[in-house]
């Protein structure tokens, strides 16, 4: 990987140093001229015939998909964000009154309040998955809590607030030997490590286009597996989802495009396929294996700085750093960091409620590592908090 050549196609490298990647990551030059071109076609012929012209631009993106996670792009559909994906994906499942969802205690809040809502409005059980002595879901624990109730488990592969990395292809070994669908939110998975549906077991997944991928904001997907497409009915559905057939019929798509509405952002397809092709050219495990070399090293070099506390659990971690400094609350390090032109953010109990109250914590900095940090950019960054 030629960390020079990376860092000077991306512009932001120039004006920051940027550690809030599991927030929004800097887009790379050509993701940023692909959406700028197509803007600017879409100003000058119209947004239609903009469209016409680069229809196969468009559906790359579903080609692109597919190739980086492992599944026909029949089972692929472009969203708004990842929270919309996972919402298509989980409110289209028939629960009925007394079904279960087994989730974990690293859950992200959109998906809570979710199953809250669930809850209250059929009357299903939401039950949560304890952790094993590593802070990560307990593949056993989940073992125990399966029986006949059971209709879902829907578990946050790597959280927002830590580097946790929770054991998604054990839980889906689990998952399809008792016949329970398996929602993963990769949210903040993908990009960062290879990702393989097959592997994983997983029946559905939501991701994000603005995070590691580095692609625009406003753009997601949503994974659906063939053999389930059949159970699911989305939450709603418009003229691109389904066809209006007769008078009083309608039928729905049989691929996983019935989670899609028609009005989409065309400009960020185009540059998610384009950030896309750039991860895979680059290689998900080299990915990978820079992003936990940086983040092993900001973890090493904040455990030195007096008042550090690392709030990373589990047996695998990822580019995810979270800490607190005694004496300073995250928004006070985050807002003098900014001074300096370094970028970093802070995860709060509202995001991540069950895991925070069992760790006794309210808020966390959180400082996420891409490929194109530098050394010298972490060691920056530990300067400035000393």
């Amino acid at each position: 990987m030629d960390v020079t050549a990376i860092r000077e196609e991306t512009p932001g490298c120039q004006e920051v140093a940027h550690f809030n990647n599991a927030g929004a990551a800097l887009m790379p030059r050509p993701v940023l001229d692909a959406v700028v071109a197509h803007l600017q076609l879409e100003s000058r012929i119209g947004g239609y015939e903009a469209e016409t012209r680069e229809q196969k631009k468009i559906e790359h993106v579903y080609d692109a998909v597919a190739s980086l996670i492992g599944c026909d792009r029949s089972e692929v559909a472009m969203i708004e964000n990842a929270t919309r994906a996972w919402d298509m994906a989980f409110y289209s499942i028939p629960f009925q009154k007394g079904d279960r969802i087994l989730t974990a205690k690293t859950e992200y809040a959109s998906n809570y309040i979710a199953y809250l809502q669930i809850a209250k409005r059929i009357g299903v059980q939401v039950d949560v998955i304890p952790n094993d002595e590593h802070g990560q879901v307990s593949v056993e624990g989940f073992k125990n809590m399966l029986d006949e109730r059971a209709k879902l488990v829907a578990i946050t592969h790597v959280p927002t607030n830590s580097g946790l990395v929770n054991p998604a292809e054990e839980i889906g070994r689990v998952a399809k030997e008792s016949g329970i669908l398996y929602l993963l939110d990769a949210c903040q998975s993908v990009g960062q490590m290879p990702i393989d549906v097959d592997r994983i077991h997983c029946d559905m997944l939501s991701a994000t286009g603005r995070k590691y991928l580095r692609g625009p904001r406003g753009t997601g997907f949503l994974y659906v597996r063939n053999s389930i497409l059949h159970m699911l009915e989305p939450p709603f559905l418009d003229l691109h989802a389904a066809t209006w057939m007769t008078r009083d019929q309608y039928e729905i798509r049989e691929d996983a495009r019935r989670f899609e509405n028609w009005e989409s952002n065309l400009a960020g397809k185009i540059g998610l396929g384009v950030a896309i092709d750039y991860a895979l050219n680059l290689g998900l495990l080299a990915i990978q294996e820079r992003i936990q070399f940086l983040a092993e090293m900001l973890r090493a070099g904040l455990k030195t700085v007096p008042g550090v506390i690392v709030r990373d659990p589990g047996l695998r971690r990822c580019g995810i750093v979270s800490f607190t400094m005694d004496g300073f609350e995250p928004e006070q390090i985050r807002a003098e960091l900014c001074r300096s032109k370094i970028n970093v953010w802070r995860s709060t109990i509202e995001s991540t409620r069950l895991d925070m109250e069992e760790r006794k914590l309210e808020k966390v900095v959180r400082a996420s590592v891409h490929y194109y940090n530098t050394e010298e950019e972490v060691e920056r960054l530990l300067t400035a908090l000393r």
